[in-house]
């Protein structure tokens, strides 16, 4: 069995503009005569590779503690772009795709593709950008997607993963009443 750890380092990771980056501080530490040693944190919940509810732009929508964790494990098809994909690349991939699909390359989810991707009711998309939709309007895309409860991924690392079908878990860290969450994701050689 080959696992892809398709997770970011959080510390290292690619932060989006304007967030918080995390830090961590040690309370405790063995080499100071501590019993152990501890860590506090201090993070965005969209910090590193990490899912989006649709509580994040819709007032009224699922926070993170309450998505269908089905719809973050489960088969998935991870498909390379070389190249921005148009409607009609993106239609050709939603055909034969498993309902949870991560996008290889640097693939902007238009609000085009994101109407497309409701039509075939995706479960769950992944990108390896830090955020869905255009740089300098990314509101539209997630208001589309996160209003089907479309699980948005975010931040995946898949530079080694091939094309191909496998099995994902991106279960996000369960935070009461939160907009998003990190995750490890993995993704298993089927």
């Amino acid at each position: 069995m080959k696992l892809y750890d398709i997770t970011q380092e959080l510390f290292t990771s690619v932060v989006y503009p304007g967030d918080v980056p995390p830090t961590y501080l040690r309370q405790l530490q063995i080499k100071e005569g501590a019993p152990c040693n501890v860590t506090v944190l201090n993070m965005c919940t969209h910090n590193g590779t990490h899912v989006d509810a649709p509580y994040h732009f819709h007032e009224d929508g699922k926070t993170i503690d309450e998505l269908d964790l089905s719809k973050c494990i489960g088969n998935c098809s991870v498909v390379e772009f070389t190249h921005q994909p148009d409607a009609a690349q993106m239609r050709d991939v939603l055909k034969y795709s498993e309902k949870r699909l991560l996008l290889k390359g640097d693939v902007v989810v238009t609000l085009e593709l994101a109407k497309l991707m409701n039509e075939y009711n995706m479960e769950l998309i992944g990108i390896e950008g830090q955020s869905f939709g255009p740089a300098d309007a990314p509101k539209e895309v997630h208001l589309e997607l996160l209003a089907k409860e479309v699980v948005l991924l975010e931040g995946v690392r898949l530079g080694d993963v091939p094309e191909g079908n496998y099995l994902l878990s991106a279960a996000p860290v369960k935070l009461g009443g939160s907009d998003g969450a990190p995750c490890r994701a993995v993704l298993i050689e089927l």
